[in-house]
């Protein structure tokens, strides 16, 4: 009898051992969504994005690398097919993936028809006189939901439990820990929105002007004055109408700042700011050379509140 417990002890052991010997692998897509995603996982499980580091979803095309990492990931977590088109055919019949813009509890910004823009074509170059070819230009409608969740650190907070509550689902051993992560990355961001808010309020009449139309969540956030952007998708030339708008508003003094992205050529920005006293800055949505960890969405909204409060002094 007494071998018969000890036999029994020692399988219970195995198996325990077994069942937590196994850590999740998760495959995000870019790399802000993986600064949430590896808080999450810090001490547990593995995650890691698929884009490279600076990369923009919007024209992105999956590598036959990519695809492997998706099919032996146990998770993969993507804010939607409003961003991350280039998933829908991979992913169909999966049932190994979050789609964040088809879950409750997230509070999504929708584009209203009211957001009206120029007509703006696939570029292949950039620079004013490209753009003052174009086709004519007509109005726009950008609608549905505002993919570019991870730049607004309430919707981070509410991503996060989201997230969460899959990975215990998925795995139970874990959730502990899953869910002490989440409890100490929610207080951090929620630091880092008192501190940015403290930073940014004095800049709140200073307008400026974006490159692509993607900040939503973060300047309703703190109340920021957008005055228009280039262009509603990175992968569309601005019209000429929109660029000789914004150079007359420039020549107006209307804005303090122009923002280009790191992850596109800056020449059409350069083109307009050229001849005016506006200032230049950088946004860059990617949180490229952010490092995944503990912290490390938190260091990525402080470079976002940086970014605008140098340009718009």
């Amino acid at each position: 009898m007494r071998r018969l417990l000890s036999f029994c002890g020692a399988s219970a052991m195995l198996f325990s051992s077994l069942a937590t010997a196994h850590e999740l692998n998760v495959v995000t897509t870019v790399q802000p969504l993986n600064l949430i995603v590896s808080e999450l996982t810090e001490g547990v499980a593995h995650s890691e994005a698929i884009l490279p580091a600076g990369t923009s979803p919007h024209d992105y095309a999956l590598r036959p690398s990519d695809v492997k990492k998706i099919k032996n990931a146990d998770l993969v977590i993507w804010v939607g097919p409003q961003l991350e088109s280039f998933l829908k055919k991979v992913l169909q019949g999966n049932s190994k993936n979050l789609a964040l813009t088809e879950q409750a509890g997230i509070d999504f910004r929708h584009y209203g028809e009211e957001d009206e823009h120029e007509h703006e074509e696939h570029h292949h170059e950039d620079g004013m006189e490209n753009a003052e070819h174009d086709h004519h230009d007509h109005e726009h409608h950008h609608e549905g939901i505002d993919p570019h969740i991870w730049l607004g650190p309430k919707q981070a907070i509410e991503v996060a439990k989201v997230i969460t509550q899959q990975l215990v689902k998925q795995d139970p051993l874990h959730k502990e820990q899953y869910e002490a992560n989440l409890s100490r990355f929610t207080s951090e961001v929620n630091q880092t929105i008192t501190q940015l808010t403290n930073e940014l309020k004095p800049l709140a009449g200073h307008g400026y002007y974006v490159f692509h139309d993607g900040y939503g969540y973060f300047e309703e956030q703190f109340g920021l004055k957008n005055l228009g952007h280039f262009t509603v998708e990175p992968d569309r030339r601005p019209g000429a109408k929109t660029l000789m708008n914004i150079r007359q508003a420039l020549q107006d003094h209307q804005a303090y700042c122009v923002f280009s992205e790191p992850q596109f050529s800056p020449a059409v920005v350069d083109s307009v700011v050229n001849g005016t006293e506006v200032k230049v800055g950088t946004l860059d949505p990617m949180a490229t050379g952010i490092v995944a960890g503990k912290g490390g969405y938190v260091r990525f909204l402080q470079q976002l509140g940086q970014s605008f409060t140098k340009c718009l002094k």
